[in-house]
């Protein structure tokens, strides 16, 4: 018996308009996400079927939709945002990891990209909701 699956979602890119800078606001710029989805996929696998499953399509639009939606100072507050919204979106979802690339980030130094990463999990989002 399977007791978690983990569905991967790698290297999903959007443009988007985040930062503190003026410029990166009305510029732009690109981010990349990765998502790690934990679930009980046990019937998901025996019936075959994406009604039991974590829909990784569905999950993107969601992703797509926040962080194209409303602009951000902080990309944490983008991933803490996105993360919520699945939770609430998926309630199969038991655990669920983001990151999140900021690109060509406007700094004197030259860097591939910033990253922020943050997990939550069923059992911590629950007792968030009850405070």
């Amino acid at each position: 018996m399977i007791e978690q699956t983990k569905l991967t979602i790698s290297n999903a890119t959007f443009y988007a308009y985040h930062g503190v800078d003026k410029q990166e606001k009305r510029l732009g710029g690109k981010y990349e996400v990765d998502l790690d989805l934990w679930y009980n996929g046990q019937n998901a696998i025996i019936n075959d079927s994406i009604s039991q499953a974590i829909d990784y399509q569905s999950v993107l639009l969601e992703v797509s939709e926040l962080i194209q939606k409303e602009n951000y100072n902080l990309i944490e507050t983008l991933a803490y945002n996105i993360l919520d919204n699945i939770m609430k979106q998926f309630p199969l979802l038991e655990k669920a990891t983001i990151k999140i690339r900021k690109c060509n980030a406007p700094i004197r130094h030259t860097i591939d990209y910033v990253e922020v990463e943050q997990t939550i999990s069923r059992e911590t989002y629950k007792s968030h909701l009850s405070t």
